[in-house]
């Protein structure tokens, strides 16, 4: 077995020619550029046609070393995974111990690649880090990612900056901080004042990024086949459609100018949401100037504290902005990082949510919706004939009875009240059942998971890890998913049928399913607010208990108080 594994893993006969090849490469483009200099020098038209070659020719040595990294990256990893597990039993405690390590080395490596790489590679790490369904030793080493990126140099900035609005800075603004607020994978973030001394912030692309994805994303597919043709089980093709998706809409600014609008108009009558507003005149498929907002990183408990506002109100009220935007929208922001989501001081409530960042969204299918809607209705009364039948219609079969464990912490058939978790003997039974399922069973289950419910995951999965730094109960979530998953279904009543009867028996239905799950959250949520007034009531008893004795033990410190 070890023979055939060096032999397949052997590099091949022509690995040292490949290697001289790539050594060429790097000394061409070098001599290129000397070459170019010097023949400008005497001839300048020459250098004119020439520099546009030159720039091709390191855009694509470029592209080869940043492939060339990342071909070595996963070939690394592929090779830990045959190598270390080899020979282990696989429900074994040992196999198990082992792959957490692999994983960890191995998402140690792909971070190195993405820090490396920049870019796309980046944005596919974090990606990767949002969707909770891989290995955690992956979302959380990547998860980091999240404020690695590093700004460009304002020179190139600058360049695409009048390019797209076609005027020099001087004419347009009052003035503009050359040092970004803000910096991602694909763009960066200034402050600027108009002549009319309006306060924008400006995102700008960064240069050459189209044809940049073209190579990583096609990189990326071929690493995806390569993994699954040596591992079968394996199959990632799911994520990178996915990632290449959502990095597509990203792109297009002006597609992102009309998100950020459409969700305003959404949440034009809820006074906590705020959508900075475009400003159109200066907006172009790479600049997008828009309303400058202030305020907290919504993760950022210590600021919030600070400014008086309650964590755990600012999680509910962010749950229940995405949970419409769910259920009832059906318009649904993609990446609700904390970088993309400010708390400002002001509204209301105390507070008000700043929405930034409209490049990636989705907008699910009706049919979808509703049946999502649905999905949750019988998740809080688990309901697990509903949540089969559901999952027919996901195209998942089987992989079902796992929806309560991911979106709820629920077994299927638990006795556990909502928000509760699991008892030690589900979690006992949950591990057991867990260990008979391989690789194969993960991949199957995404590759049939519609797009609009692989959207839905990744926000989940943010949303999920935001509300946990906010020290807010997963009951918040719960309640707000469950809240609108009804304002969902009240909201459209359809049925499938065509005659009187038939229609009239439809939202009889709906309507008592509405009712019942209605009066089901009411009585869960009275229960939660009768226990945190039983905490309140025990604090301050306990409080007072601390006082009498204190006075007991000293009676003459009131006096000298």
């Amino acid at each position: 077995m070890a023979t055939k594994l060096r032999s397949f893993f052997k590099f091949p006969a022509n690995a040292k020619k490949k290697t001289l090849y790539l050594i060429t490469a790097t000394g061409i483009a070098g001599l290129t550029h000397e070459s170019v200099a010097a023949a400008s020098s005497t001839n300048p038209n020459f250098a004119l046609l020439s520099n546009d070659i030159v720039e091709k020719v390191r855009f694509g040595f470029h592209g080869i070393v940043r492939s060339s990294r990342a071909i070595y990256t996963i070939s690394s990893n592929v090779v830990d995974y045959k190598y270390s597990l080899r020979g282990l039993e696989l429900d074994s405690d040992e196999f198990y111990s082992k792959l957490s390590e692999v994983h960890l080395r191995s998402a140690k490596r792909l971070l190195k690649l993405c820090e490396t790489n920049k870019g796309f590679y980046v944005k596919a790490g974090q990606f990767v880090a949002a969707m909770r369904q891989v290995p955690t030793e992956y979302s959380s080493t990547l998860a980091s990612l999240q404020d690695k990126a590093v700004p460009y140099h304002f020179k190139a900035v600058k360049e695409v900056l009048v390019r797209n609005l076609g005027q020099d800075l001087s004419d347009l603004f009052l003035s503009f901080d050359e040092k970004p607020i803000a910096a991602a994978s694909i763009a960066q973030v200034h402050r600027a004042m108009l002549k009319d001394h309006q306060e924008v912030a400006i995102k700008v692309q960064y240069p050459g990024l189209e044809k940049q994805m073209k190579i990583d994303i096609t990189t990326m597919a071929f690493l995806s086949n390569a993994t699954a043709w040596i591992f079968p089980e394996y199959r990632f093709a799911w994520m990178v459609s996915e990632f290449e998706r959502s990095i597509s809409r990203e792109l297009d600014f002006i597609q992102e100018a009309k998100n950020s609008e459409r969700t305003a108009k959404n949440f034009r009558k809820n006074k906590i949401v705020r959508v900075p507003r475009v400003n159109w005149e200066l907006t172009t498929n790479q600049v997008l100037t828009m309303q400058f907002c202030s305020g907290h990183k919504v993760d950022d408990v210590g600021s919030l504290k600070e400014a008086g506002i309650n964590p755990t109100k600012v999680a509910k009220a962010l749950m229940e902005v995405f949970a419409e935007m769910v259920f009832v929208h059906g318009f649904v922001h993609g990446d609700p990082h904390p970088g993309n989501i400010l708390v400002a001081p002001e509204g209301r409530s105390g507070f008000s949510l700043v929405l930034l960042d409209h490049g990636i969204y989705k907008e699910l299918d009706e049919g979808f919706r509703l049946d999502y809607c649905q999905m949750w209705n019988a998740l809080i009364l688990l309901d697990s004939k509903k949540i089969q039948i559901l999952g027919e219609r996901f195209g998942v079969g089987k992989y079902s009875r796992y929806f309560p464990v991911i979106f709820t912490g629920r077994t299927i058939d638990s006795k556990s009240a909502l928000g509760r978790g699991m008892s030690d003997e589900e979690k006992s039974n949950l591990k057991m059942e867990v260990k008979s399922l391989k690789m194969e069973d993960f991949s199957a289950f995404m590759e049939s998971l519609p797009s609009d419910f692989l959207t839905i995951l990744r926000t989940d999965g943010l949303l999920k890890s935001i509300t946990s730094k906010l020290g807010a109960p997963q009951q918040v979530r719960l309640l707000a998913y469950a809240k609108y998953s009804i304002y969902g279904l009240s909201a459209k009543l359809n049925p499938e049928s065509d005659t009187t009867v038939e229609h009239a028996l439809s939202r009889f239905k709906t309507a008592v399913t509405y009712v019942r799950l209605k009066l089901f959250l009411e009585s869960v949520e009275l229960f939660s607010e009768m226990k945190d007034f039983q905490q309140f009531v025990l604090k301050k008893f306990k409080q007072m208990l601390f006082a009498a004795v204190h006075y007991l033990i000293n009676p003459f410190s009131l006096i000298k108080s």
